[in-house]
């Protein structure tokens, strides 16, 4: 199926393809049932390594200097991850800060760790409609944000 121009747009311009500081700065542990090792699973197991009996780490995720093995490009610059669909649900649950009109200490932590502004709504591609949120646009987002200040 292709993805209509505005999709694409949105897309080239999300902040985390800029960003990947979550990749790079946080364990990323989880059950081993979420790996394609069970029949419902679907991260791949090879990006993975054993923690305990129950749960596995993205790789270089875990011990040393964190990054993780499926993060794509340089942090800060142009990250993507490698497995995106397939991502385990630790990834799915982070959300960058103010994509869904609603700030994230998570991705302002990772984003501080290497030096990087916390994101804002005015971060977030004009034509971004944040559904988990009622319908957020960015203005409507940027004039919440303003409101709490």
């Amino acid at each position: 199926m292709a993805r209509s121009p505005r999709f694409r747009s949105a897309m080239s311009t999300h902040p985390c393809l800029r960003c990947g500081a979550c990749c790079a700065h946080f364990c990323v542990a989880f059950h081993w049932s979420e790996t394609d090792a069970h029949p419902d699973g679907l991260t791949p197991s090879a990006a993975t390594e054993p923690l305990d009996p129950h749960r596995v780490v993205m790789r270089g995720t875990y011990a040393g200097r964190i990054h993780c093995q499926s993060l794509r490009g340089a942090v800060g610059a142009d990250a993507q991850c490698g497995i995106y669909p397939l991502r385990p649900s630790p990834c799915r649950e982070l959300h960058p800060a103010w994509e869904d009109g609603r700030p994230s200490a998570q991705c302002d932590r990772a984003r501080a760790a290497y030096g990087l502004p916390p994101l804002s709504p005015r971060d977030w591609p004009a034509s971004a409609q944040c559904a988990a949120d009622g319908g957020y646009t960015n203005a409507n987002a940027a004039s919440a944000a303003d409101a709490a200040h």
